[in-house]
């Protein structure tokens, strides 16, 4: 059913491109855009309905309800009431060390918020200037 609604909604949709594309603009002129037809109505004179304008209007309407049935159908096929976060696996979190907690400074001694990179990151000494 899902392939054969999707055939269809691809033919619709090549079908609707056609006809749109072959339809000749309204207002082609600059004049057009600016309300330059002489007429007071909003879009320009409303003449009848062409052959290719009731087609777009059919194709318009298939094309919304072949997209609503396709949306609905894939809801349905991949499981209405899960989520992403239920559908990913359980997995165990790592237990890391503990974080030392920080000694508290003597008494009358002056403490800086001073932080240094680990043992690994830090840079050993420059050697003294030979003479």
């Amino acid at each position: 059913m899902y392939i054969l609604l999707l055939i269809i909604h691809v033919i619709v949709c090549l079908f609707l491109i056609i006809v749109v594309l072959l339809q000749s603009g309204k207002a082609a002129d600059l004049a057009g855009a600016f309300g330059g037809m002489g007429s007071q109505t909003a879009f320009g004179p409303r003449g009848s309905a062409t052959l290719l304008s009731k087609a777009t209007t059919i194709s318009a309407v298939l094309f919304m309800l072949t997209s609503l049935s396709l949306s609905i159908l894939a809801t349905r096929a991949s499981g209405l009431g899960t989520s992403v976060l239920e559908s990913t696996p359980k997995t165990s979190v790592p237990k890391t060390a503990p974080i030392p907690k920080p000694q508290p400074a003597p008494p009358g001694s002056v403490t800086l918020p001073l932080q240094l990179p680990p043992a690994s990151q830090q840079k050993a000494p420059a050697p003294a200037p030979k003479k």
